[in-house]
């Protein structure tokens, strides 16, 4: 049976490649970006609570309005924005939801800018859409913003910017001076900024988190994007969302109605609790453990004679790799699993070209008995 052109497109995810072969050694895995703590159990009772009370139907493909309203109410909460529910859209995932913003804006041939690394399914949706993706590279440790550089590969054809803040992978958190400059280019060239939030409680030292609907410039051209994956450890539960003007929000919600129908019913429910009756504490406590983490890793990684570019942001570290034998990226990766047990991403998995190839990224979101045991196993590379 042949194949659509389409389906060409998308590449094997290194991510699940490499999960498979650390599997395979019962190794490991601080290649997959999942958040391994305690889901709260307000989210947990407040969805087995929906559930008793008859809510596993269908809601509307928007989402139900307690959930919409609760992440109004969290955007005046933390960042001082005030947005109506009906800018509101529930997806499967932030990644269902930047599915649906793309077909929603973006046309066959599109010129859309990614910052270097970036995150995998950012660029393979795009290209799975026929959109075009055009790069701009962020330097480690610092990965500081190249206005620069971004003039430089716009073009007539450049319809919009991804970015990712926090970032995956790289842990960057954008300046308020940096997104006032996206602002500032994107009205220059009437473009779109989708700003993907994922990891907006995840954040180290002085960093803060600048929502993009926070900078005037880009309030009224953005959509933003985040979830309940990280922040609450629920990535099975698929739930995610995304910040637009209502009428795009209006045509977001006519596809997401003809690919997911709707996000599971009870468990938008119990985000919905997570997001009305977890304190402060929560995000404080959650940002403190995953500090602790970072610098427990990124010790090891330096022990072991490894280049950490320390995240301020996050919960992932790309690590410079020269000094292990190899003559690539994989290579290197799967040298430091055999050795040691632990799996990394090889890191062209987050640039177009050669410019990963002595590099890995690792997670280090896991519960602390396993990152101790991983730290002891890295710091025994050397």
């Amino acid at each position: 049976m042949k194949l659509s052109q389409r389906s060409g497109t998308i590449e094997q995810s290194h991510i699940r490649s490499m999960t498979r072969a650390c599997n395979a050694m019962n190794g490991i895995n601080m290649a997959q970006g999942v958040c391994d703590l305690e889901v709260p159990r307000e989210v947990i009772e407040g969805a087995y609570a929906a559930m008793n009370a008859g809510v596993n139907i269908y809601t509307p493909t928007e989402g139900l309005p307690r959930l919409r309203q609760a992440i109004s109410d969290k955007m005046k909460r933390f960042y001082e924005v005030e947005i109506v529910p009906e800018q509101v859209l529930v997806s499967d995932g932030a990644t269902g939801a930047f599915y649906t913003a793309c077909m929603a804006l973006l046309n066959p041939l599109d010129e859309v800018i990614l910052f270097e690394p970036y995150y995998g399914y950012h660029r393979s949706t795009l290209t799975s859409l026929g959109a075009v993706p055009t790069y701009v590279r962020l330097e480690a440790p610092e990965w500081k913003l190249d206005m620069e550089a971004l003039e430089a590969v716009v073009t007539s054809k450049t319809r919009a910017i991804v970015i990712c803040n926090p970032a995956n992978p790289s842990g960057k958190v954008y300046t308020r001076d940096e997104l006032e400059a996206l602002g500032s280019f994107a009205e220059k060239h009437d473009l779109i900024v989708f700003a993907d939030e994922m990891y907006e409680h995840f954040l180290y030292g002085d960093a803060a988190h600048i929502t993009a609907l926070s900078v005037r410039s880009l309030r009224d051209r953005c959509v933003v994007l985040s979830g309940f994956s990280k922040v609450f450890s629920i990535t099975g539960w698929r739930l995610g969302y995304a910040i637009a003007p209502v009428s795009v929000i209006e045509a977001m919600a006519q596809l997401n109605d003809l690919i997911y129908v709707c996000a599971p019913a009870p468990l938008q429910i119990g985000a919905a609790v997570g997001l009305e009756t977890l304190g402060d504490g929560y995000y404080t406590e959650l940002a403190r453990i995953h500090e602790h983490k970072r610098d427990l890793f990124c010790d090891a990684l330096r022990d072991a004679g490894l280049i950490p570019s320390v995240p301020s942001g996050a919960y992932y570290v790309m690590t410079d790799v020269s000094s292990v034998i190899g003559n690539d990226d994989f290579e290197k990766a799967m040298a430091i699993l055999e050795r040691t047990g632990v799996a990394s991403v090889p890191g062209r998995a987050f640039y177009h070209d050669d410019a990963g190839k002595n590099m890995v990224r690792f997670c280090y979101s896991k519960p602390l008995d396993v990152l101790e045991e991983a730290v002891m196993r890295i710091r025994k590379f050397r």
